[in-house]
């Protein structure tokens, strides 16, 4: 897809989420916050499908895996042992004119240079040969004057007590950049209360934040947003087995909802971090974005993690198998990926444009835009639209509306035409829609209407709910 064409998608893609109410710009009244967005009824449902689905799939269908939900706040000296406070950050350079701030290590991409990870010297003796070049100019604005690259930090600090405090090491804390490490503090818990035999996990979901330098390219890259991670604690002796193990139950789940395979790809990090074994990124092809991207990561931690919480909070973490009178430190397989970036990649892949046909509703040449998202995962799943405002048909429509809302999300709409209210649906990605017309008071029955076929049949109201669960 030409850069073009991926502009026009992720701006009609944009436009949807708005116009229809699954994603806002964070507090647009006050001029928006960049970086930061909000999610609207819709999106609202839509995320949590998709966290639901993730859970399903990697805790609830599985006997090995428990779930935790820790706290945003955690004892700032855990992220001195996980080398974030030392560690975490990117190369910033600034244009002196116009202010704007950019990655030194993406600028220097753009020019076939691998900077990811280089030491900040490596960084500007490149940069430097491109100001000798002149070549080195702000992508904004054009200047060359242009600052040498430094030290951002990606951690946001936060003075959780006084607000009058001034930010001294004493005194700051973080707002956890990842969730994994609440997951290795509360290993040793997990172990003392649930008796988990090795190897097993702990997934949880919450919030994370990260000082980016650039927040762009819409939901993909934010300064706050959620993760989705799963810690497997095992043998070292264990690793390669299931890391390859996890390494295709992750690639089944994308396949499972409905992404096909043509449009992922793994990506093999050549260049690891000093703890990991392997590492992999799940990158999907996102047409919006211009082409593939990282979406989850699969990596092998080896037992730095505990390791080094054990080295710098005094405390034994070690694990005692009954079975070989073994005591190891516990190697780890991390899976994790963002919630909007698993979600950006759903919207993506259902987004659909097509031409009708004459014989289907509407006029030849007209274009429907569907969200065709896997039934699972859409925000709403069915909606009752009564031909008419009258009362004899909003009557035993709203009724209908009330049976089914006690299994899932279903929406009531009577407003404007009935071909209008299916486009509107189609938009939303609501897998069916339930007509109830005028011969539904001498019949008892009512159309559905199918999202991707178009195609309806008649269902009589008694059967309505057996036949909504056996298409979900």
């Amino acid at each position: 897809m030409s850069t073009d064409d991926s502009q026009s998608r992720m701006e009609a893609i944009v436009s949807l989420c708005k116009r229809r109410g699954f994603i806002f710009p964070s507090s647009e009244i006050y001029g928006g916050f960049s970086g930061v967005y909000d999610y609207g009824h819709y999106g609202t449902l839509l995320i949590n499908n998709v966290k639901q689905a993730w859970q399903k799939n990697i805790a609830q269908e599985r006997l090995d895996v428990v779930l935790l939900d820790s706290a945003i706040f955690m004892h700032p000296t855990a992220w001195k042992a996980s080398g974030h406070v030392d560690g975490f950050n990117d190369p910033q350079i600034d244009c002196k004119k116009c202010k704007a701030r950019f990655r030194a290590d993406h600028l220097l991409e753009s020019f076939g240079i691998n900077a990811d990870k280089q030491p900040l010297e490596f960084i500007n003796q490149e940069l430097d040969k491109l100001r000798g070049e002149k070549k080195l100019v702000c992508a904004s604005c054009g200047s060359a004057d242009v600052t040498e690259a430094k030290v951002f930090s990606l951690m946001v600090k936060s003075n959780l007590g006084s607000p009058t405090d001034a930010l001294t090491e004493e005194n700051v804390v973080y707002l956890r950049p990842e969730t994994c490490g609440g997951i290795y503090l509360e290993y040793k818990n997990t172990i003392d209360s649930l008796h988990p035999k090795l190897p097993f996990g702990i997934a949880q979901i919450g919030k994370a934040f990260r000082n980016e330098i650039v927040a762009k390219q819409f939901v993909f890259r934010t300064r706050e947003f959620e993760q989705m991670e799963m810690q497997y604690f095992h043998h070292s002796s264990q690793t390669k087995e299931l890391f390859e193990q996890w390494h295709k139950d992750r690639w089944a789940f994308y396949l499972e909802y409905g992404i096909p395979e043509e449009k992922l790809k793994w990506y093999k990090h050549e260049k690891l971090a000093h703890y990991a074994s392997e590492a992999y990124d799940i990158e999907y092809n996102y047409a919006m974005l211009g082409g593939f991207k990282e979406m989850e990561g699969v990596h092998a931690r080896g037992d730095f993690d505990l390791t080094q919480h054990a080295k710098f909070s005094g405390t034994d973490l070690s694990y005692f198998d009954e079975a070989t009178k073994e005591r190891f430190v516990p190697h780890i397989v991390e899976t994790s990926v963002g919630v909007a970036r698993m979600t950006l990649a759903f919207i993506d892949n259902a987004y659909t444009e097509e031409v009708l046909p004459a014989t289907k509703e509407g006029e030849s040449g007209e274009t429907r835009v569907v969200l065709k998202f896997d039934k699972r995962l859409a925000p709403i799943k069915v909606a009752v639209l009564p031909l008419s405002k009258k009362e004899e048909l909003s009557v035993p429509a709203k009724e209908i509306w009330k049976t089914l809302s006690k299994k899932m999300f279903v929406e009531y709409d009577d407003t404007q035409s009935i071909g209008k209210r299916y486009r509107r649906q189609d938009e939303i990605g609501t897998p069916y829609c339930v007509t109830v017309d005028f011969d539904t008071l001498t019949d008892n029955a009512v159309t559905v209407r199918d999202r991707d076929t178009m195609e309806q049949v008649r269902i009589p109201v008694v059967e309505l709910t057996s036949y909504f669960d056996s298409l979900f």
